[in-house]
């Protein structure tokens, strides 16, 4: 069975058209002319702008046209991450979607890559409607837009005078049965500090340092659960490399997203010949010491070192310096939020460190749902770098998402899916960027939730969708355009 035979067909089918164009962040042009192309095909009122956000407006169907225009919102870029040993260009190859029989059910997975179902599923869905004969709905506008997963630029652009509706329901969370009235704010740190380079003198013999074999994961939705990140664990072993046996550092690369916890950390380091057993030895204390406190959560990690080749090596004191800034950089879970249980208030994710022509650059994602905290989190990265004497800039900030527990399509929502399923949704704030505390600052007057399919491990090759939540999850979604509130 291929997912397009997958129920409900209407979604599967419009997500695996998706699955087939190349969609990575930043490269969303041919998705955003197809997406067009499906809105006018339909004969239905389609706009692009200058950015590639497309916009598809549907009249009511006859009798509901006195319900609240709704908006549906989804994101057409997708995380482009991959196994070491695939090969896949996310600029040309489509994605590989396949079923998998587990014991809870079906799922459907992608091979070796992201799945793209983030949100290529939300998408599906709004395609679905706005295809649909046979749908009782008010006035829909569907919004389609780039680039959100990383830095929203979609949302950002979007012009403020574009929409006609009062209800903005997102389409972009990942746990069916959960309804979604809040989510964190973002701001992105970079790092720079300079170095230059040496020759490489003799008497030292030179390798790689790999750090693989980490699970990774989204650093909003995964990271409370206390995940390894490779570039921390890095440190651990050049730390006493540099410091105790004085070896160099040539290079260093470690994870390539923001928004992604790096799950890869590579080094080349030249070490004294007479030191290259106590190497050996510090690199399999920090393995054991990395598998004994992460065993449960990230079972896989690898260390190890490989003959390698150099000339250059970074010159001076530079790279101890900063290797020992990354280590004390916070990551991870900064504060817990004293108002809603669970949810994460605050954190960083310490994303990608690399060197390159002088300069070693870290670059980080600080979230919160309190700007107030975020900005506080920054100042202590700031001030952590700057002791280094790195230069620290802070960009992309946004904030986040209120939430509105007297909202009237919470209220309907909760209404509905009682009755369908016999039981209370949760409601529910959620430690992550949705583009709605960027949207709502443009439209003030929306009403928003946010809802999804399951999904698992996004952002990553391990990322699947639960083939019943998403049945499940179009079925709530048609029963609440059929009982929009009234205008």
């Amino acid at each position: 069975m291929t997912i397009e035979n997958l129920n409900p067909t209407r979604v599967w089918k419009n997500f695996y058209s998706l699955t087939q164009i190349p969609r990575p962040s930043k490269h969303e042009a041919k998705v955003s002319a197809f997406m067009e192309k499906f809105g006018k095909d339909l004969g239905l009122e389609t706009y692009k702008d200058k950015v590639g956000n497309v916009m598809i407006r549907k009249p009511a169907t006859p009798g509901m046209e006195n319900r609240k225009g709704i908006v549906l919102q989804a994101h057409l870029d997708m995380v482009p991450q991959k196994n070491n040993d695939v090969v896949h260009d996310f600029e040309k190859d489509p994605i590989k979607p396949r079923i998998v029989k587990e014991a809870d059910g079906d799922w459907v997975y992608a091979t070796g890559t992201t799945l793209g179902a983030d949100d290529g599923l939300g998408v599906a869905a709004a395609m679905a409607i706005l295809e649909s004969k046979d749908l009782k709905h008010g006035p829909i506008e569907a919004l389609f837009t780039i680039d959100e997963e990383t830095g929203m630029t979609g949302a950002f652009a979007l012009a403020p005078n574009w929409f006609k509706g009062d209800i903005l329901l997102n389409l972009d969370s990942e746990t069916e049965g959960e309804l979604y009235v809040g989510c964190a704010g973002g701001l992105d740190a970079t790092v720079s500090l300079k170095y230059k380079e040496e020759d490489l003198e003799n008497g030292y013999k030179v390798f790689q340092v790999s750090v693989k074999g980490l699970r990774g994961g989204h650093s909003g939705m995964d990271i409370h659960e206390g995940r390894a990140n490779a570039n921390k664990i890095m440190t651990r072993v050049l730390i006493p490399f540099l410091r105790d046996l004085k070896a160099k550092l040539a290079s260093v690369e470690g994870g390539n997203l923001r928004n992604a916890i790096p799950r890869e950390s590579f080094a080349i380091v030249a070490i004294p010949e007479a030191k290259v057993a106590a190497a050996e030895t510090i690199l399999a204390k920090v393995l054991a010491e990395v598998k004994n406190e992460y065993g449960p959560i990230d079972p896989a990690i690898e260390i190890f070192m490989t003959p390698a080749k150099t000339k250059k090596v970074m010159a001076g004191n530079v790279a101890l310096k900063a290797m020992k800034a990354i280590a004390a950089c916070p990551n991870g879970v900064d504060r817990m939020s004293l108002e809603v249980d669970g949810l994460v208030e605050a954190s960083n994710n310490l994303a990608i460190v690399k060197s390159e022509n002088g300069v070693i650059s870290v670059k980080t994602l600080l979230r919160s749902s309190i700007d107030s905290t975020k900005m506080a989190l920054a100042e202590q990265l700031r001030a952590c770098f700057e002791l280094a004497g790195a230069k620290v800039t802070l960009t992309g900030g946004y904030s986040g998402w209120q939430p509105n527990m007297a909202s009237p399509i919470l209220k309907t929502m909760k209404e509905v899916y009682k009755k369908l399923y016999k039981k209370e949704p949760a409601v529910m704030a959620i430690h992550a960027g949705l583009e709605c505390g960027i949207l709502g600052g443009k439209y003030p007057n929306w009403d928003m939730v946010s809802c999804g399919p399951t999904l698992k491990s996004p952002h990553s090759p391990d990322e699947r969708a639960f083939v019943p939540s998403v049945e499940k999850w179009w079925n709530f979604l048609v029963a609440v355009l059929e009982n929009a509130p009234k205008k």
